[in-house]
């Protein structure tokens, strides 16, 4: 495409994708982590973070709640992408640690698996910096009452 031509109006799929994406950076508790979300596609996010020693246990490494909160934020935004009413809630969420991890840049994967109506399944793993898988989850999330349209965050402007 040359590049002397106007830029094209975001999809209506890409608007949804970089509403979650703001949604997901307005939220408060994200605030205590450097962590960036992105909607790779339908089904697909990503979300790359740091780990560092202020997240650490007794033993010096990250803590098992950023191991769930990162892999609960990649399955459910994965999931999230096929809504576009509608905010999903986590009705439960199995994980399991492969991996201490001490330090550096951290991706969460998340899939969405099957479900389309009321109720959606979804995964997550996390890889450190050599790639190495250091833990996966599996979790299901329901519809609920909640308009993405009502949350301040959601903002679907291009």
């Amino acid at each position: 495409m040359p590049d002397d031509l106007p830029p094209q109006p975001a999809s209506g799929a890409a608007l949804h994708f970089r509403a979650l994406e703001s949604l997901y950076a307005s939220a408060p508790i994200n605030g205590l982590f450097e962590s960036r979300l992105e909607i790779v596609g339908e089904g697909h996010s990503r979300i790359r973070f740091t780990v560092s020693p202020d997240m650490y246990h007794a033993a010096h490494a990250a803590h098992g709640t950023i191991y769930f909160k990162m892999l609960d934020d990649a399955a459910f935004y994965a999931a999230n992408s096929l809504v576009t009413d509608r905010f999903l809630l986590t009705t439960a969420f199995n994980l399991h640690f492969t991996k201490p991890v001490r330090g550096g840049t951290v991706i969460a994967e998340g899939r969405w698996i099957s479900g389309k109506r009321r109720v959606f399944v979804a995964e997550a793993h996390l890889t450190d910096e050599e790639g190495e898988e250091i833990g996966r989850g599996t979790g299901t999330f329901m519809r609920s009452h909640i308009a993405l349209s009502s949350l301040a965050g959601y903002r679907t402007r291009g």
